[in-house]
């Protein structure tokens, strides 16, 4: 259940509030970044070209609503999604405005060309560094 919905709330009005929680571009952006794998902060910076700050800042929101959760492994913090059917309603409204699934994948690659995050420049031994 997501954090800022509660169990006896209108069932409409819980539809509203998460579509709201997800509403702003960079936030569904966010989600299909990490829709595959948990994934850092300088990942998304990288790909969105946005500060990591106001990354930031959407992050914390998604958190708060309960729809990523997070992961410490030394200096990085790695989100992941916290409930998988969050992507699923997003593939879902892709295909009711007819967007095809490859369009969508653009987002999820990894490595990502010019990243220079954990998940994308290799350890010695040439695996990914997360």
């Amino acid at each position: 259940m997501f954090t800022n919905i509660t169990e006896n709330e209108n069932p409409y009005k819980k539809i509203s509030i998460l579509l709201s929680q997800i509403q702003p571009l960079v936030r569904i952006q966010i989600l299909f970044i990490i829709a595959r794998d948990e994934t850092c902060v300088c990942h998304i910076e990288s790909i969105l070209n946005i500060r990591q700050a106001a990354i930031s800042q959407h992050l914390m929101a998604l958190r708060e609503a309960g729809l990523v959760i997070t992961r410490r492994a030394g200096r990085h913090i790695y989100y992941r999604l916290a409930n998988l059917g969050i992507i699923d309603l997003l593939h879902h409204a892709a295909r009711v405005l007819n967007i095809s699934e490859t369009s969508l994948l653009q987002l999820s690659l990894r490595p990502y060309p010019g990243c220079t995050c954990p998940q994308c420049i290799p350890n010695p031994d040439g695996k990914p560094g997360c």
